[in-house]
């Protein structure tokens, strides 16, 4: 075995990347080029001619190029409450004729009308809310939930049993008590079991003797990489409703895209250095390589990585065209590879296209208002009250431009699905199942609760207690022996 522990065997057969947000490399050049000559409000002639030879010079298609024009326009008209121009030079047709119509011109008038409109809108904005927060107030929801209710069976049942630790993972007597009712039966859910009770300091010498037996030498060594149904059915948390991450993940790339403008429009857009940008196939830099190990056994693909020393952080997405991830001190040195592992695959599991709307948009109102704008291209009658429209129209209008025909039929697919299955969804529940399953993914790799535990408590984490609750649920479940069978790493397999 090498001594290098972030090193797949030569067994290793790596599956096909999923949940990967994507974005045309060269699209992603052009959104730079116009979102520069907008800027100021005004696309000039010169500028005009600057991207038409971008367009033909890259070979794009202008259909698509005229759409990513339209939302970038649209955005731009969102944030600043006017419309943006473009100037025609002599002789040619007017604006209105020309194949740039949504640049329409200038009108003084029409400027200060659109900002008292602005100004209205605001006011009557803050009126609702207020009405809305006195609502709130005076109505308590409460919300029961007996899905994991069961009449009670034998009390050596595994699940049943398992049931419990759900209800207080805490609980010694029942991870015992299933210790013992699966150790005859289930070598691996018996050894992540007893690691389970290491951890919270409870084991058994039997136990102890067993963990150190199949701990793995290193890191653990898997035949093959997560799936993409394997990530769903297997690793996902069981409150992260598969279908709202799927809504997300079709508008990932256009949030993206108008994130990335609006960023730079205020002069925001994350620069690093370029002297830091590191190649993970020779990087001797345990952390680079430890990133690189695990984005191949998630199946995900790997963004550039940044080693900044100079960063008082660990991991964190650098928003832009392409992704980037910076590595900070808090990784680069005096890490174990059980911490370095789940650093890792909880970071890079942020990056699935079902999680990324999550990771560049944390708020949860905002994340409501992307919602109903994807549901609304899935389905432009829905009927909305006037102020969630007014709040979802101007990004659906900045987003539905930059998908393909495909991409909204796979909309309107999911609005039906979405009906079908009652036509509600937490997602303030979900986003918090979505934090959760990005921990499991840095189990899975980092087998050690204890690593977990230290690298959630170096980011930060507010609910430590209900991160590891979960993790001590996630890893003495059948769910977590499915999907290390399927890796094969499961102990005895």
């Amino acid at each position: 075995m090498s001594a290098d522990p972030f090193v797949t065997d030569q067994s290793f057969e790596q599956g096909e990347f999923s949940g990967q947000v994507r974005l045309g490399r060269y699209e992603a050049q052009y959104e730079e080029l116009f979102a520069e000559a907008l800027e100021d409000g005004v696309i000039t002639v010169e500028e005009r001619q600057r991207l038409e030879r971008a367009v033909s010079s890259l070979g794009l298609d202008p259909k698509r190029i005229r759409a990513l024009e339209e939302a970038l326009v649209a955005a731009y008209a969102t944030r600043q409450g006017v419309l943006a121009r473009e100037i025609s030079a002599p002789g040619e047709v007017p604006i209105e004729d020309s194949p740039h119509s949504s640049l329409r011109p200038f009108d003084p008038s029409a400027h200060v009308r659109a900002l008292e409109g602005r100004v209205t809108f605001l006011e009557k904005r803050v009126a609702e809310l207020e009405h809305e927060l006195e609502e709130a107030r005076s109505h308590v929801a409460v919300e029961v939930d007996v899905s994991d209710f069961h009449a009670p069976t034998t009390k050596d049942d595994p699940e049943d049993l398992h049931r419990r630790v759900r209800a207080d993972p805490r609980d010694l007597d029942t991870l015992h008590a299933l210790y013992k009712a699966v150790s005859a039966t289930d070598v691996d859910r018996a050894y992540r079991i007893a690691r389970v009770l290491e951890h919270l300091g409870g084991s058994k010498p039997e136990q102890r003797a067993l963990a150190a037996m199949h701990a793995p030498e290193g890191l653990v060594r898997p035949r093959t990489s997560v799936g993409g149904d394997a990530w769903k059915r297997l690793l996902f948390h069981p409150d992260e409703e598969v279908l709202t991450g799927e809504i997300f993940a079709v508008v990932a790339g256009p949030i993206l895209l108008g994130r990335v403008a609006a960023l730079r429009h205020q002069n925001a857009l994350p620069k690093m250095d370029p002297a830091r940008l590191v190649d993970p196939k020779t990087s001797t830099v345990q952390a680079v390589r430890c990133f690189a190990w695990a984005a191949s056994i998630l199946g995900q693909a790997l963004p550039r990585l940044y080693a900044d020393p100079s960063w008082d952080g660990l991991a964190e997405i650098v928003t832009g065209v392409p992704l980037a991830t910076r590595i900070g001190k808090k990784a680069l040195s005096g890490r174990s590879a059980q911490e370095l592992a789940f650093a890792a695959g909880r970071h890079l599991a942020g990056y699935r296209e079902d999680h990324f709307v999550r990771q560049l948009v944390p708020s949860i109102p905002d994340l409501e208002d992307i919602f109903l704008a994807a549901l609304t291209i899935g389905q432009p009658a829905l009927p909305l009250a006037a102020q969630v429209k007014a709040r979802a129209q101007p990004i659906a209008k900045a987003i539905e431009p930059l998908l393909e025909p495909s991409h909204v039929d796979r909309l309107r697919g999911h609005f039906l699905r979405f009906v079908e299955e009652g036509g509600r969804t937490n997602l303030q529940r979900w986003a918090a199942a979505a934090e959760f399953t990005t921990a499991r993914a840095g189990l899975l790799l980092a087998d050690d609760l204890g690593a977990a535990q230290t690298m959630l408590a170096a980011e930060g984490v507010g609910d430590m207690p209900a991160r590891i609750d979960d993790l001590v649920v996630f890893w003495s479940g059948e769910r977590a022996g499915k999907l290390r069978n399927q890796l094969g790493i499961a102990v005895g397999g």
